[in-house]
């Protein structure tokens, strides 16, 4: 060998040498740096005309497996998604807190009837009036309070979801720059691996936010897709878009999340193309979850206002009160009352005395005054109002008028009480006649707090002529696959209503089927192949012109409708100003009572009692959330929500719990081929030491060589 192959065999090896402890160096520094992949010099021996002329530096490789490192995306998309479910719903579920915290939702629901059953012990205390009336205030007020931290969750997750998608627009770009980096290393044969490592810590962090995977090219380039398939990295990146709403209510509409390919074309709908993430997570929590917990938290305010609605109704307090006002029913005066059964109104002094009683037959339709002669009712609201007033002429009045019912005494010291038939009860929807009005109510709502209207499918739907209903169809992926606008047309009826809902062509037919039941509730039921569509409701500019109440608060259509009525309840504030108001009593009258009998007593506690079983008395529960339509107790039914938010956050706190081990699993094992193991590196570097030595010596010995040459010369 020449002595120009030895040195050159020698600075070869000494270069080669140089590159492996940068290499086993850089590692070292770079022990703990996250996403840091080990890299390795690459080596070849070079021979030239068949002689060997030292070693060649091919590059520095970052030594990674791929399939590892997909398998480790996907486990932190999956535990991006559950943690972020986790976190909301246990921090809900403290919110509520359990059965038997103090200051819990339960706890103050208890409490209220504890008061109310106090109360009745003793109806002439006052301050025993006060306790219950503020306790069960209190009740309601804790269900309003949850119900707006529902909804600013809701907003809380929309805001992430648009700063979530702003961070992945920023990772796109950058990697896109790094794509371009890497690519100019990879062609001038310079080190990548920087720039790789910011690749692969990168998309680590874009699959927290989202499912995405990465498809490696030749010259060092990525493409990133979703894991099915939506390009959001190529030549050039793509733009993803969402516009926040800015509110957590229950009925706002959201929009959907859009990319805008990059490689041109139309933008493309992606929420239904994030399966996992926490995008996936706040989409789920904003649209599923959420709003599941609202109705659910809703029904059991509705159910237990409308129970202590009931009873309330059906008693009096001590001396009763100079004027019952009812509720807005939304009912128009030419609408058909609708009631059968039997009722009594009656008219008393401030002592309790009768001053006249008006008994009316719904099933003959027809009243008597203090036990008189027949006088027919009529068949609708008006009418029903006009002979009430004629009935109470000199002692009281009746009037109706923007849906709602009002009966006073004309004297002062007088007041008005109402009391069902025991053999005959009157009944609309399910409601009694001074039920379903909301004469007596002890909770009272701007809203509607049920949907059972009492309505027929034949009567005029009277509502403004040229208003209408608007839906769009989510499919099983959470796009929008159609709208539907259904318009009001003058004139026309509720079974007509009913028909241009269930039209397949321009109405909702295709995907589900209304019925109008006989309690006038309107409900709908998905049809085969559509269960698991959504239809929601996004807007409703409909009214009755009297009472303004739209065709979705009176139907209970669309979740503004039936979650936003948790914050709606209160306590009749008549009652809380004067809690004598408070009805303890009820009627003491029967057939042979006359005028001028005593029909209420200062201490009678049965109106007390009454409103006190309205905790364990079994009513119906419509389906809400995840809870099935079913019959329990207030107690029951509060109890099964409870369970049901405990058992959604134990839940996903251990889908999160199981994810998270995943998770590191997935990291530990990519951690052993891409990690660094300090041993090792330090072994690679004493053996690139003793193979520079090496390299040196023999470079020595090269000039030693030709010294002595030209010495000898």
């Amino acid at each position: 060998m020449s002595l120009s192959g030895v040195l050159g065999n020698a600075l070869s090896g000494l270069a080669a040498s140089q590159a492996g402890l940068r290499a086993a160096s850089n590692n070292v520094a770079n022990v703990n740096t996250p996403g840091y992949a080990r890299t390795q010099a690459s080596f070849q021996s070079r021979n030239v005309g068949g002689v060997a002329m030292g070693v060649e530096v091919l590059g520095i490789n970052r030594i990674v497996d791929r399939h590892l490192q997909a398998s480790s995306l996907r486990s932190i998309s999956e535990a991006g998604k559950a943690e972020i479910r986790a976190s909301t719903l246990d921090r809900l579920q403290s919110q509520f807190g359990s059965l038997d915290d103090a200051g819990s939702l339960f706890s103050r629901m208890n409490k209220a009837f504890s008061s109310i059953a106090q109360a009745s012990v003793d109806p002439t205390l006052s301050v025993s009036r006060l306790s219950a009336a503020a306790d069960l205030q209190s009740f309601f007020d804790e269900t309003g309070r949850l119900s707006t931290e529902v909804r600013n969750q809701r907003l809380e997750a929309d805001a992430k979801i648009n700063a979530t998608i702003q961070r992945a627009n920023e990772i796109i770009n950058e990697l896109y720059e790094l794509n371009s980096s890497v690519q100019n290393l990879s062609s001038s044969g310079g080190d990548s691996s920087g720039a790789e490592n910011r690749q692969s810590e990168l998309m680590d962090e874009l699959s927290k936010y989202m499912d995405v995977r990465a498809d490696h090219q030749s010259d060092g380039r990525i493409v990133v897709r979703t894991t099915d398939g939506v390009l959001l990295l190529d030549n050039y990146p793509a733009e993803i878009t969402y516009k926040p709403a800015g509110t957590g209510a229950y009925g706002v509409d959201y929009g959907n999340i859009f990319v805008q390919p990059p490689n041109g074309g139309a933008p493309q709908q992606l929420d239904s193309h994030i399966q996992s993430g926490e995008l996936r997570g706040l989409l789920d929590l904003r649209d599923k979850d959420l709003p599941a917990l609202g109705e659910e938290l809703a029904e059991l305010a509705a159910g237990a206002a409308d129970a202590l609605n009931a009873a309330h109704n059906n008693s009096t307090s001590y001396p009763a009160p100079q004027t019952l006002s009812g509720r807005n029913t939304g009912l128009e005066g030419a609408d058909l009352h609708n009631f059968s059964g039997a009722t009594t109104l009656a008219v008393t002094d401030s002592s309790g005395l009768l001053v006249r009683r008006v008994d009316i037959d719904f099933d003959a339709g027809t009243l008597s005054v203090d036990g008189g002669a027949a006088a027919p009712t009529g068949a609708t609201v008006d009418s029903l109002t006009t002979a009430i007033d004629t009935a109470l002429a000199g002692v009281g009045s009746a009037s109706f008028a923007n849906g709602q019912l009002t009966v006073s005494a004309d004297a002062a010291a007088n007041g008005i009480a109402t009391l069902q038939d025991n053999a005959n009860p009157s009944d609309r929807g399910g409601r009694g006649f001074a039920h379903f009005f909301g004469l007596n109510d002890i909770v009272r709502s701007v809203r509607p707090g049920f949907f059972e209207t009492g309505l027929t499918g034949a009567e005029a739907h009277g509502f403004t002529g040229g208003t209408e209903l608007n839906f769009e169809i989510m499919g099983t992926d959470g796009n929008t696959v159609g709208s539907v606008d259904i318009p009001m047309v003058a004139g026309e009826t509720f079974n007509d209503v009913v028909t241009a809902l269930n039209d397949p062509a321009t109405g909702l037919g295709r995907y589900a089927t209304f019925t109008l039941d006989g309690n006038g509730e309107l409900s709908y039921t998905a049809n085969a192949g559509y269960e698991s569509f959504d239809l929601k409701l996004t807007g409703d500019d409909t009214a009755r012109p009297a009472s303004g109440i739209a065709f979705s608060q009176m139907f209970g259509l669309g979740l503004e409708a039936r979650a936003a009525r948790a914050e709606a309840f209160r306590v009749d504030p008549a009652i809380r100003s004067d809690s004598s108001r408070l009805a303890l009593a009820q009627l003491d009258i029967s057939g042979a009572t006359a005028v001028g009998d005593t029909v209420i007593t200062s201490g009678d506690n049965r109106g007390g009692s009454a409103l006190q079983a309205a905790l364990h008395s079994s009513r119906n529960f419509d389906a809400a959330g995840t809870l099935s339509q079913t019959s329990a107790s207030l107690g029951d039914y509060a109890a099964r929500l409870a369970g049901t938010i405990g058992s959604r956050a134990a839940k996903a706190g251990s889908e999160a719990e199981s994810a998270v081990v995943l998770r590191q699993t997935a990291a530990q094992k990519r951690a052993d081929v891409e990690g660094v193991n300090l041993d090792e590196e330090l072994a690679s570097m004493t053996m690139f030491q003793q193979s520079y030595n090496a390299s040196a010596r023999m470079l020595q010995a090269a000039k030693e060589m030709t010294d002595t040459l030209m010495g000898i010369i």
